[in-house]
């Protein structure tokens, strides 16, 4: 539901004391391969998503394992388990972030023996593809539908009356309004197309989407509440490249797209100084327009700990934004 500027207004307020980073270093900082750290984030991040919230029509699932820590734990340290993890995603058909963290959800789901099939497509005909079931789950007993999406958005003004087409992409390729649209009309509907009942041994008693990912709002400046989104939702900021300033006393790294899951955790060695950085974001935008996601480190013992991240874009993007949204309304 759209919320009015007045009620948007007052509803932001500056990050908390402990911020989501600091909170993930807590629980999973003994965590070393950058894989099973991803994976403890997809698991044990918090939803994207309010679950409750009526706009979501019951339809956002959410998922909490009392035993991740020690099954993570024991991933992370046993090499056999660690190899057959490395070898699950060394099969990967290409570097898509999405399909990178399905593939990560897959093998826990598979290992846990919760999985049912995973990515199985569903056709009318040869050339015919209707969709594709992310995960065929079995929980409690019962045969359930899941989407999977993580996604990255970031909020690109607080004026006026708010939609979920307001959050757009980093490559202002797709919003929040238009990904939960796919999802709740069609894709959660999958189950009951006649060319997937082939691919069902019984009944698909719940469809749901499970919805993992982080938002970014221009100068830290956070909404309490808005649109159905969790209130824990992992958050960041965006700035555009002439507006970053950089500490100089902060360490820094440019995240690779498989590295924008979890909380960074690099050695010093990784590391970029502000200079550093800043020559890095000069070269990158200088022939590409793509926005970069950066990290601010702090070093603790031997490795950077990610302390916050944002998204810094063209100076053209806010424009090219607002262009976006005008021709998605």
């Amino acid at each position: 539901m759209p919320v009015s500027q007045n009620e948007f207004a007052g509803a932001f307020a500056m990050i908390g004391s402990a911020s989501y980073q600091e909170q993930f270093h807590r629980r999973w900082n003994h965590l070393l391969d950058p894989h099973v750290r991803a994976l403890a984030w997809l698991l044990d991040a918090p939803d994207l998503l309010d679950p409750h919230a009526v706009q979501w029509q019951g339809q956002i699932a959410t998922y909490t394992d009392p035993d991740l820590a020690s099954w993570l734990g024991e991933l992370d340290q046993v090499p056999q388990k660690l190899q057959g993890l490395h070898s699950y995603i060394g099969s990967l058909p290409s570097t898509r972030l999405g399909l990178y963290a399905e593939k990560l959800l897959a093998f826990y789901f598979e290992q846990r023996q919760l999985l049912v099939a995973h990515s199985v497509q569903v056709r009318a005909s040869k050339n015919d593809t209707i969709g594709e079931f992310d995960f065929l789950l079995r929980l409690h007993g019962d045969l359930v539908h899941w989407e999977f999406a993580t996604k990255f958005y970031l909020l690109e003004s607080s004026a006026g009356s708010l939609q979920a087409d307001d959050f757009l992409g980093p490559n202002l390729a797709d919003s929040l309004g238009a990904k939960m649209q796919k999802i709740l009309k069609r894709q959660l509907a999958l189950s009951q197309h006649p060319a997937a009942q082939i691919h069902l041994t019984e009944p698909v008693v719940s469809t749901q989407a499970l919805v993992k990912g982080w938002l970014f709002f221009l100068d830290h400046l956070y909404p309490a509440s808005v649109l159905g989104v969790s209130a824990s939702a992992c958050r960041g900021y965006w700035r555009s490249l002439s507006a970053l300033a950089l500490n100089e006393s902060a360490l820094y790294q440019l995240l690779p797209r498989q590295r924008w899951l979890a909380p960074a955790k690099v050695t010093l060695a990784d590391a970029l100084t502000a200079a550093q950085a800043r020559q890095a974001l000069l070269q990158h935008f200088a022939s590409d327009a793509a926005p970069v996601l950066l990290a601010t480190l702090q070093l603790e013992g031997e490795y950077c700990l990610e302390t916050e991240r944002g998204f810094i874009v063209p100076d053209d993007w806010a424009g090219r934004a607002v262009a976006q949204r005008h021709a998605s309304r």
